[in-house]
């Protein structure tokens, strides 16, 4: 069997239902960074001296970028596949010969695709407040891509387990919209007290957020090999549980 067909199925199924809607899919997390830009980057950011030694603006801009990624992709593939569970087209891919890692790596990227696409649109509002440094690009291309991965599986752990279509937002808003906020998207925990410094160590979205700042400013709140490492980790983590709640029928099979 040619695992690629029903790969590109998939991903191809994902990616026009995202274009489809494409108001809904990138418009209002250009809207919302391009708010920030102008609430915290020029208003409050005129009034900061500096960040960590950089312009306010400056600063905040591969954090805003990291969080429009995060966010997007996670929602995608959370609310993509608990609708497939919804109209039980899932249980068809289930009876095919399709694996489960197909399935999973088919909505993950499809997640992937309105991450990262919504990053770029992110990047591209930014030049009309600061000018986008570059430092490593590699390290850019990385964390980019390997975060969009990461939370696209996440998300689909969340559309697996989910019963309701209020058991979608859930876990955004009560687990991960904290956590992005307290990740350093718009300051370094440098300035914190120490023993807020060591709390906030715990949070693995600051090990994102800081790992591509460091791409763009040269400038990192962590160790940038081992924020690499916490991405490989949690990845694969969630793709080995999602692979083992796909196998047991989790919330599809009755």
């Amino acid at each position: 069997m040619n695992l690629l067909v029903p790969l590109m199925t998939i991903v191809r199924k994902e990616t026009i239902r995202i274009f489809r809607v494409w108001r809904q899919s990138f418009l209002p997390s250009v809207v919302t960074t391009t708010l920030y830009f102008i609430i915290f980057g020029n208003f409050i950011g005129s009034r900061i001296s500096d960040m960590a030694g950089f312009k306010y603006v400056d600063f905040i801009m591969p954090g805003l970028v990291m969080l429009s990624v995060i966010t997007t992709s996670y929602t995608n593939v959370a609310g993509g596949f608990f609708l497939s569970k919804f109209q039980r087209s899932i249980e068809e891919m289930i009876v095919s010969p399709t694996p489960n890692w197909v399935i999973i790596a088919g909505h993950a990227i499809g997640g992937m695709v309105r991450g990262l696409v919504t990053g770029i649109l992110v990047m591209l509002v930014s030049l009309f407040f600061t000018h986008i440094k570059i430092h490593n690009i590699w390290i850019i291309l990385i964390y980019f891509i390997l975060t969009s991965a990461m939370f696209s599986l996440a998300g689909f752990l969340n559309g697996m387990i989910a019963n309701s279509f209020d058991d979608i937002a859930l876990i955004p808003n009560f687990l991960l919209t904290p956590l992005i906020y307290l990740g350093g998207v718009f300051y370094s925990i440098t300035v914190l007290p120490e023993f807020w410094q060591h709390i906030s160590k715990f949070n693995p979205i600051l090990y994102m957020v800081s790992g591509f700042r460091y791409g763009f400013l040269g400038f990192s709140d962590i160790d940038v090999f081992f924020g690499f490492v916490i991405l490989l980790v949690f990845t694969a983590v969630f793709f080995i549980i999602n692979m083992i709640l796909m196998k047991k029928g989790y919330g599809i099979k009755s």
